[in-house]
C-alpha cells in the first residue's frame, strides 16, 4: 500500500507530537509534582481527618467505648467495700391460724459478704488489666481503620490518575481520527485507515468509561467508609525511603497497637488466673440479726441480737472448672502474643521489601516510558515522511500511552508501599 501526503501531513504530525506532549506532561507531572485528585479542592481532608471520620462511623468504635466503660465499672466494683452485694433478711411467724395463743416471732437480719485474703488486690489487678486492654484495643481499632482509609485513598488516587491519562489519550485519538477522515476525503489515505482510527477511538472511549465506572464505585465505597465526599490529596514523593525503610523494627513492633493488645491480653489472663487462685471459695458472710419473740397474749416481748458467720466451703467441683478456664485463657493469650509478634515482624519485612522492589520498578518504568515516548515521536516523523503506515503509528502511540499509565500506576504503588510500611510500624497518619 502506498501513501500520498499533502500539506495536511504537517498538521497530522504536529497533532501526534502534541499528543505525546500532553500524555508526557501528565506522566511527568505525576513523576515530578505530587499528583492531585481531579475532584479534590482546597477543602479536601487530610488523611488523619479521614481516619477520624471513619473511626467515628465504625461499629468497632462503639464496641471499644463499651469495653472501656465495662472495664471502668469492673474497676469500681473491685474497689468497693464488699465482694458481693449485701443481703437483707426479714421473717415473721405467728400462730393466728393454729392455736391463736398470741405467740409471734419477728426477725430482721443483714448478710454482709467479706473479702477473702488477697482477693480484693487480685480483683483490682485484673480490673486494671481489663482497663488497659480496653484502651489499647481502641488504639488498635483506629489503626485498623487507618489501614482501610490508606488503601481506599491510594486506590482512588491511582484510578483517577489513570483515568485522566486515558481521557487525554481519547481526546487526541478523536482529533487524529478527524484528521484522518479529512485526509481520506482528500485522497491522501485509504478508507481502511479511517476505520482503524475510529476503532481506536471507540476502544479508548470504552476503556475510559470502564475506568470512570470503577472510580465511581471506589468513591462510593470511600463515602460509605468515611462519610466524606472529598478524598485526601496524596503525594508519593513525600515519603522518605532512606532511614524509614532500613530502621530497626524491634522497638516499632513492641509499640505496635496490635502487639500491645496481645501483650495486655496475656497480662489480663495472668491476673485473672491469680484472682481464681485466691478465690478458692465463695466470700465469707458476716450475719447480723435482730429478733423479737412474744410468747403469748399478755406476756412481755423478748428482744435479742445475734451475730454469725457463714463460711462457704470450696470444693473441686467449683474450683477445677474455673481454674481450667483461666489456664486455657492464659495459654491462648500467650500463643496469640507470640503469633502477633511474628506476624508484625513479617509484615514489616514484606513492606520494606515491597518498597525496594517498587523503587526499582519505578526506575525501570521511567526509563521505559522515556524510550517509548521517543519512539512514538520518531515514528510520527517517519509517518510524516511516508515511511511508516498509520497502524504502526497507532501501535506506537498505544504503547507510549500504556507506558505512561504503567509509570503512573507504579508511582501510586510506591506511595501505597510506603503507607503499608507505616501501617506495619503502627503509625497513624
Amino acid at each position: 500500500m502506498s501513501f500520498l501526503f499533502s500539506g495536511r501531513g504537517g498538521h497530522f504530525s504536529a497533532g501526534c507530537v502534541l499528543w505525546c506532549a500532553l500524555v508526557g506532561a501528565a506522566a511527568a507531572q505525576a513523576d515530578t509534582t505530587p499528583p492531585t485528585l481531579a475532584a479534590a479542592s482546597a477543602t479536601a481532608p487530610t488523611l488523619a481527618q479521614a481516619v477520624d471520620a471513619a473511626w467515628l462511623r465504625a461499629t468497632q468504635a462503639r464496641e471499644a467505648a463499651g469495653q472501656v466503660t465495662r472495664a471502668q465499672a469492673d474497676k469500681a466494683a473491685a474497689s468497693s467495700l464488699w465482694p458481693a452485694p449485701p443481703a437483707l433478711e426479714l421473717s415473721h411467724r405467728d400462730d393466728r391460724w393454729q392455736t391463736s395463743a398470741g405467740r409471734r416471732e419477728t426477725e430482721a437480719g443483714l448478710s454482709w459478704p467479706l473479702w477473702l485474703p488477697g482477693q480484693r488486690q487480685a480483683r483490682n489487678a485484673a480490673a486494671d488489666a481489663d482497663l488497659e486492654l480496653a484502651q489499647a484495643a481502641t488504639s488498635a481499632g483506629r489503626l485498623h481503620y487507618a489501614g482501610l482509609v490508606r488503601e481506599a485513598a491510594w486506590a482512588i488516587t491511582g484510578q483517577r490518575l489513570e483515568a485522566d491519562l486515558a481521557e487525554t489519550q481519547t481526546r487526541y485519538l478523536q482529533q487524529l481520527a478527524d484528521d484522518v477522515d479529512r485526509r481520506v476525503k482528500a485522497g491522501d489515505l485509504a478508507h481502511a485507515d479511517a476505520l482503524a482510527a475510529r476503532s481506536e477511538v471507540l476502544a479508548s472511549q470504552s476503556a475510559l468509561l470502564g475506568m470512570r465506572q470503577r472510580q465511581t464505585a471506589s468513591e462510593a465505597q470511600w463515602t460509605t467508609l468515611t462519610g466524606l465526599v472529598q478524598v485526601p490529596r496524596l503525594f508519593w514523593q513525600e515519603y522518605k525511603s532512606d532511614t524509614e525503610v532500613n530502621q530497626a523494627t524491634a522497638a516499632s513492633i513492641e509499640d505496635h497497637p496490635d502487639n500491645r493488645v496481645a501483650a495486655l491480653s496475656a497480662q489480663r489472663a495472668r491476673k485473672r488466673l491469680d484472682a481464681v487462685a485466691v478465690t478458692r471459695r465463695e466470700p465469707t458472710e458476716l450475719l447480723l440479726r435482730i429478733r423479737q419473740d412474744t410468747p403469748g397474749r399478755g406476756e412481755q416481748a423478748q428482744n435479742s441480737i445475734g451475730i454469725g458467720v457463714r463460711i462457704p466451703l470450696g470444693t473441686a467441683g467449683r474450683n477445677l472448672p474455673l481454674q481450667a478456664a483461666a489456664l486455657s485463657e492464659l495459654d491462648v493469650a500467650q500463643t496469640a502474643e507470640l503469633r502477633t509478634t511474628e506476624r508484625l515482624a513479617a509484615e514489616v519485612a514484606m513492606a520494606q521489601a515491597a518498597i525496594r522492589s517498587a523503587e526499582q520498578q519505578l526506575d525501570a518504568e521511567r526509563q521505559r516510558t522515556a524510550l517509548l515516548r521517543e519512539r512514538a515521536d520518531l515514528i510520527s516523523q517517519s509517518f510524516k515522511a511516508g515511511e511508516t503506515p498509520l497502524p504502526e503509528l497507532l501501535r506506537a502511540l498505544s504503547a507510549a500511552a500504556q507506558a505512561d499509565t504503567s509509570l503512573a500506576r507504579q508511582q501510586v504503588t510506591l506511595g501505597l508501599a510506603h503507607a503499608r510500611l507505616q501501617q506495619a510500624f503502627g503509625t497513624l497518619p
